[in-house]
């Protein structure tokens, strides 16, 4: 079933005003939740703060993350000019990721209408804008990658099929020379930012190539290679001086193998499908998936390969037409094979069976397909309801209208069921900041912690008490930030801040013996610091 190319002037028509309104509920929601705080920090994220106030001193110019040599720093780089004009705080640090969702949301919007239909892309919008811990903590925590990556890969789909149109302004060299340039970028960056987005950056050149095939021969050609030369460069440059092993491409390699045997295959499919689709997709909370709560995943390859046939009737009932109009099921199906690629890729790892809850985050990019997925259940419901098809129709119809129904009652569910439980994070987040502000008043300057506490420590403390990682041996753990480990090692007589009863609390004063208490000078949200006469070091 075609439908007419929509005008590429945006319209707020009822569709887009409806949309407006979710969007901007969805946006609402998501500052408020910044505001808070919500989910609560960790030091992973503090890392990516760490870098931020770094970048804005002028004193570092990463382009991995500390002691993680293949996440992009993007995000640090968007967050340093608001640190240096506000200073560090989580809020601060994650309002570019705010601006970034409304960005996916906009670009959504818009690929959803000019492949799909108007009132079906504000159906996507309002599904879009509900999110559970899963959900937004992959939208507003800064961990790298995701946030940014999935509006450059649908700004880049959106160029592709803008050109293919020859519409407005779209027919003006100039303009599609320059989109061709921006494409570009926004693949380099992306690829730089997470490799995650490799799929989609894949099918999405494919389509661009579709697209511009015979451009791509002069200058939109040149300025696209430049532009991905442009955003890649970081990527490339520090590949290059990297000492031996320590390039992206081996680490990335080295994570991939793994350790131990690999998982049946039935396990991983099960942990990929039946507990990383809901989550990704916002239907059942951060702690797993009830059973109720995973029949979207089951579904899920049933819908991608409904999607896909579609997609392949209307490309061939368009046999003969302009590229313009044809582009259409071609995008249609890069979205698909996204999908689909990606989710693959996930249930060829072991974590998609070792620890599905965990790693469901590396399904968060699928977000970019939810119009393909959903767009068989929308096509079947409108063509019941309006009576277009035989009994058999209607039935299927009025299957997919309870699936959209389900699938819309248990996202909104699974987010009110969020929002009745933030006193947890908030109450994290508390301890947290009594705890920087307990140290600092303790006047201690270096001190020694586990990996959990140390740079989200030292990013409370604004790096006026610098944290060291040791492990519950009390031995060098994973420092991500060398210096660190450099200034406290070289501290007379540095602190240590450890969990209540913690492994590394029991070595301490085990080691300290009757000089524990003595030493001991506070403790706080579950922690207790202590300041012994002469540093503890066990490992020289």
């Amino acid at each position: 079933m075609s439908t007419p190319v929509p005008s590429d002037r945006a319209r707020l028509d009822r569709p887009a005003r409806v949309a407006l309104l979710l969007g901007v509920a969805g946006v609402g929601y998501r500052l408020v939740l910044t505001l808070l705080t919500v989910p609560a920090a960790n030091s992973d994220e503090a890392t990516f703060g760490l870098a931020a106030l770094h970048i804005a001193a002028g004193r570092e110019h990463p382009v991995f993350l500390y002691g993680q040599h293949y996440m992009g720093m993007i995000e640090s780089y968007l967050a340093a000019p608001l640190v240096a004009l506000a200073g560090p705080s989580w809020p601060v640090l994650r309002l570019p990721l705010v601006a970034l969702y409304a960005l996916f949301l906009w670009l959504s919007y818009r690929l959803s209408r000019r492949l799909y239909r108007p009132w079906f892309a504000t159906f996507t919008v309002g599904l879009l804008a509900l999110g559970t811990e899963r959900v937004v903590r992959d939208q507003l925590t800064v961990v790298g990658g995701r946030p940014e990556g999935k509006p450059m890969v649908l700004a880049i789909l959106l160029i592709a099929v803008g050109l293919a149109g020859r519409r407005g302004r779209w027919r003006r060299p100039g303009w599609r020379r320059a989109a061709a340039g921006l494409a570009g970028v926004c693949a380099g960056a992306a690829l730089w930012s997470d490799w995650l987005l490799a799929p989609y950056l894949a099918v999405a050149g494919v389509l661009l190539v579709y697209a511009t095939r015979r451009e791509l021969l002069g200058w939109s050609g040149l300025l696209l290679v430049a532009g991905f030369a442009v955003g890649v460069a970081p990527l490339v440059w520090d590949n290059l001086v990297a000492p031996p092993g320590a390039d992206s491409w081996s680490v990335l390699r080295q994570l991939s193998a793994g350790t131990g045997p690999t998982p049946p295959l039935v396990d991983r499919v099960r942990g990929g499908l039946l507990t990383g689709v809901p989550l990704a997709t916002g239907l059942c909370p951060v702690t797993g998936c009830a059973r109720r709560q995973e029949w979207f995943g089951a579904l899920y390859p049933v819908l991608l390969v409904a999607a896909a046939g579609l997609a392949l009737v209307g490309y061939r009932r368009t046999t003969g037409r302009p590229t313009a109009v044809r582009v259409r099921p071609v995008a249609q199906l890069a979205l698909i094979a996204g999908a689909a690629l990606t989710l693959l890729s996930y249930v060829r790892s072991p974590p998609a069976a070792t620890d599905p809850l965990a790693n469901a985050r590396y399904l968060a990019v699928v977000q970019i397909s939810l119009p393909a997925v959903l767009w068989p259940l929308w096509l079947a419901a409108v063509a019941c309801w309006r009576g277009t098809v035989g009994v058999v129709g209607r039935l299927v119809g009025a299957s997919a209208t309870a699936v959209l129904a389900g699938l819309t009652t248990t996202a909104v569910v699974a987010t009110g069921l969020f929002l009745t439980a933030l006193d947890a994070p908030r109450a994290d987040q508390r301890r947290a900041r009594e705890l920087a502000d307990a140290v600092r008043r303790t006047g201690l300057r270096e001190v020694y912690g586990d990996y959990w506490t140390c740079n989200r420590l030292t990013f409370d403390t604004g790096e006026r008490v610098v944290c060291a990682v040791l492990d519950g041996q009390l031995t060098p753990g994973q420092n991500r930030y060398r210096p660190y480990w450099r200034r406290v090692e070289g501290a007379q007589r540095p602190g240590y801040v450890l969990p209540v009863d913690s492994p590394a609390e029991r070595r301490l004063r085990g080691l300290l013996g009757d000089a524990a208490d003595p030493a001991r000078l506070v403790e706080v949200a579950g922690y207790r610091v202590y300041h012994p006469a002469s540093a503890v070091r066990p490992w020289r």
